[in-house]
């Protein structure tokens, strides 16, 4: 009897559940807006400040987005990655710290509709980076070129990035501080390259942010060591009888005098002590010995100060009295203790023979929040003019670059097939929430202003932005509110990826 033949189906049907996977992707999205709400608020020159009350009691009060997301404790590991974004704005650029977090904030936004119509994360996160890459390409276009030589523009730049800081009054004062000394550390052999770490900043408490100045050679917060009285000298050896206490005088004096001789051979008169190499090997009898050869001791220099020093003084670092050699010493015209008026006082060295290319910017403010806020703002402004001489070219801001980006994308959008074009068309409307955040933080009618914005440029204004101070539009150029292109391109190259990499997870897997 022949056996029936039983035909097997061809494909076998599975039910999978992404629902898990929906939910940890709508998770890490929600918290990750959550982060970009926070700082929309701070952005632009009319933008609020927030104060941050840390754990230990410290109050910080500031705008930049680097610095509240970073003093933030962000449990979420998501959202972590949007603190993670605007440090490497920081690193990137110096500035756009908070914009680079709130178009990543809107992306999620855009792709969490997207993937609600039924969108596969994929095709979202390969169309963003499509975008991304034809976003430069139009920025570059777009971009104005610019010399070192022409000083007004690194000055316009540099003052765009201080008129929404703290300290956005003095302006005027840091702007061209921030350039003169960025322009003073420009090696001609490696004329695209500029390392901060050349730039040192002196925080001062007392005085104004008006009193900030920039010095070429060297500035200690600290004073000179003086000789202490002969009682106190004496007090610091304890010994059971005068007798013991004379011979440990004698001993420690000419052991000290020897030194000194050997100092003096080289014509030394100032030196630079360690902190972490000497602790307590400066004795008052040293410093006694020391004053009556008329050599000025500054103590307590910190170890990662070392580098600066011997590049501006151009001299080595010396740690046994037995290499003290006058071709190790640099040499300066003036060392002076100087008051400060409140005071204060603090050690300049200048007139410096053969100086390295660097020097000191002395900040000073009324109270710790203004100065640490001025360093901050002073850096964002250093950063500004560093990316312009990594990169050579402008950019108008004032919401104008991102509005025309909008409108071109979406021109493009039209020409592309299928879901792609979809998603462009998304991620370009997703750009106007910079204009729109700018108009709103300014008290303006954000609905008003970005529907006439976006008209002026479909009228092949490229250049109208928002004049927040007239509540206007206007050709933003003409208002000197410019920055750099770098600034701009790394934001949107950044966000994208970060926000391609939130898109790509589908599950959080917990190791303990």
């Amino acid at each position: 009897m022949a056996a029936l033949a039983v035909a097997k189906p061809k494909f076998t049907e599975t039910f999978v559940d992404n629902k898990r996977k929906d939910d940890i992707r709508m998770a890490n999205i929600a918290a990750s807006q959550s982060v970009a709400d926070a700082v929309r608020t701070s952005l632009g020159p009319r933008g609020m400040d927030k104060m941050i009350s840390t754990s230990s009691g410290e109050v910080i009060i500031t705008n930049d987005g680097a610095t509240i997301l970073n003093k933030m404790e962000v449990l979420q590991p998501a959202a972590k990655f949007l603190v993670e974004l605007s440090k490497s704005q920081d690193v990137v650029a110096g500035d756009g710290t908070t914009t680079v977090v709130v178009i990543a904030g809107a992306l999620l936004k855009a792709s969490l509709t997207l993937l609600s119509s039924g969108i596969h994360p994929t095709i979202v996160s390969e169309a963003l980076n499509k975008a991304s890459i034809k976003a430069v390409e139009i920025l570059s276009a777009m971009a104005i070129p610019v010399e070192l030589s022409d000083r007004d523009s690194l000055v316009k730049s540099a003052s765009t990035s201080l008129n929404s800081k703290v300290v956005s009054q003095y302006s005027s004062l840091l702007a061209p501080l921030a350039v003169d000394a960025v322009l003073s550390v420009v090696d001609p052999a490696k004329p695209d390259l500029v390392d901060l770490k050349d730039i040192k900043i002196v925080k001062k408490l007392g005085g104004t942010v008006d009193d900030t100045e920039l010095v070429k050679g060297l500035v200690f917060d600290k004073k000179f060591q003086i000789s202490p009285p002969k009682t106190d000298i004496e007090q610091s050896i304890v010994v059971s009888d005068y007798t013991q206490m004379d011979r440990i005088l004698k001993e420690e004096r000419n052991y000290i005098l020897g030194m000194i001789k050997k100092i003096k051979a080289t014509g030394c008169n100032v030196l630079l002590l360690q902190k972490s190499i000497l602790r307590d090997a400066v004795t008052d009898l040293s410093l006694h010995y020391l004053a009556k050869a008329k050599i000025l001791v500054i103590k307590d220099v910190e170890r990662d100060e070392i580098e600066f020093i011997t590049k501006t003084l151009n001299c080595l670092p010396i740690s046994n009295i037995e290499h003290f050699r006058a071709e190790k010493l640099g040499y300066a015209d003036l060392v002076e203790e100087v008051s400060l008026g409140d005071g204060g006082k603090i050690v300049k060295i200048t007139g410096i023979k053969d100086i390295g290319r660097t020097n000191c910017v002395l900040v000073r403010g009324s109270n710790q929040l203004v100065l640490d806020e001025a360093e901050r703002s002073l850096h964002d402004a250093l950063c500004v003019v560093r990316c312009l001489v990594n990169k050579k070219f402008l950019i108008a801001g004032g919401g104008a670059p991102e509005i025309e980006l909008s409108r071109q994308l979406g021109a493009w959008a039209k020409v592309l097939q299928g879901m792609e074009g979809y998603c462009v068309k998304a991620f370009a409307e997703t750009l106007e929430v910079i204009p729109y955040s700018l108009a709103e933080n300014a008290g303006l009618n954000p609905i008003t202003i970005v529907t006439e914005l976006r008209n002026r440029h479909a009228q092949g204004e490229i250049n109208a932005g928002i004049n927040v101070r007239k509540g206007q539009i206007t050709n933003i150029i003409d208002e000197n509110v410019v920055q750099p292109l770098l600034v701009s391109t790394s934001a949107i190259t950044l966000a994208t990826e970060c926000v391609r990499m939130i898109l790509k997870i589908d599950d959080i897997v917990t190791v303990r």
